[in-house]
């Protein structure tokens, strides 16, 4: 049947506004190119006419002139119709876009909160809160455990706490009077003595300065002297 009546041709994809932006796109660029292209001859004329002098030859290239402009003219409104165009198609995709972060974004909630309903169907608020009071309980208890086995058995309970301060500030008081040492021991230790200065070293065979006398009149006195 195929090879009697043909194979029916396959359907061309439907263009896409991402395929639409790249096609105006490069429009805009071939657009673009020719107004270059024109705004060189537009320099070339404007060239010409400066140097030429009034008359039938500068107005003619005065109209090439002017015509250029026009056709520039014509594909700058092309080119801002182009662009507009390419535009709103952006604009079209990004808000498409969002529109459909925004329904991922719902399909993920509405999924998380029927786990969570899911979940808090198997949880009983009133187990908890008799776990927490058994908790409560039972550290209680252990604290009780812990006082009990560090009781002491020898110290008697009727021990006023008083007392007992009473002695320890007496404590305090004996071991200063152990410390300081007794005002008649310091009364019987004698001042330590001064050390005396060193006595020069004088040679007897020399006489003094001034004197008339003789070394050996000098040595002679000590004896009469004995």
């Amino acid at each position: 049947m195929n090879r009697i009546f043909g194979m029916g041709k396959a359907k061309a994809p439907k263009p896409t506004l991402d395929d639409a932006i790249s096609s105006t796109d490069g429009r805009v660029s071939a657009v673009e190119a020719k107004m270059k292209k024109l705004e060189g001859e537009l320099a070339r004329y404007r060239d010409q006419l400066s140097k030429m002098r009034e008359g039938p030859g500068k107005n003619t290239v005065k109209q090439r002139a002017l015509r250029v402009l026009q056709q520039k003219k014509m594909y700058e409104g092309q080119r801002d119709q182009l662009m507009q165009q390419s535009f709103n198609m952006e604009s079209a995709v990004f808000a498409t876009e969002n529109i459909k972060n925004t329904m991922s974004t719902m399909q993920a909630m509405q999924d998380a909160n029927k786990a969570m309903k899911k979940q808090y169907k198997n949880v009983d608020i009133d187990k908890i809160y008799d776990m927490q009071d058994e908790m409560a309980d039972l550290l209680e208890q252990a604290n009780e455990v812990q006082e009990l086995m560090g009781r002491s058995y020898n110290l008697p309970d009727d021990i006023d706490e008083n007392d007992l301060e009473a002695e320890l500030d007496a404590l305090g008081d004996e071991f200063d009077f152990q410390e300081e040492v007794p005002s008649y021991l310091n009364d019987a230790m004698p001042p330590m003595p001064e050390l005396l200065p060193e006595a020069p070293n004088v040679n007897v065979n020399q006489p003094v300065p001034g004197d008339s006398r003789s070394a050996e009149n000098f040595r002679a006195e000590p004896a009469l002297r004995m």
